[in-house]
């Protein structure tokens, strides 16, 4: 299977700038001041969390026009928590979608989760990282 687009970018770490191949994204990284860091920067988490709302977001869409439903008020805030697991860390996050009034809550629960079985990240973290669906 050949890819439909590849993104590439390229970061020197946490403390240092992350960029993309076609200049379009320059940012400062900088550990949170949660962790220590002066917060002058993003970080990988907020990264993470911008990509996976959007894409979720987008996929819901997708999703919404096979099903003949308007999801175009919708919006996807994506919390992302770094973890410690023993040795290393880990990830969780939570999708928080918050629905249209127009869309019933058990429709609104099964697009959810039909959308989360075709967005790209929902796949890619499946079975890796805990990813908990909350409708708001």
């Amino acid at each position: 299977m050949s890819a439909l687009y590849t993104a590439v970018a390229t970061a020197s770490g946490r403390e240092g700038r992350a960029v993309t191949s076609d200049g379009k994204l320059d940012l400062k990284l900088s550990h949170p001041v949660e962790l220590g860091g002066d917060g002058s920067g993003t970080n990988p988490e907020q990264l993470f969390a911008t990509g996976y709302a959007a894409c979720f977001a987008s996929a819901m869409q997708l999703v919404a026009r096979q099903q003949k439903v308007d999801v175009s008020d919708v919006s996807v805030t994506a919390e992302v928590g770094l973890l410690k697991q023993g040795q290393g860390f880990g990830l969780e996050v939570t999708l928080r979608v918050e629905m249209p009034d127009t869309i019933p809550a058990e429709q609104g629960r099964a697009l959810l989760d039909a959308t989360h079985q075709v967005c790209p990240y929902s796949n890619a973290t499946r079975g890796n990282i805990p990813v908990n669906l909350v409708v708001e």
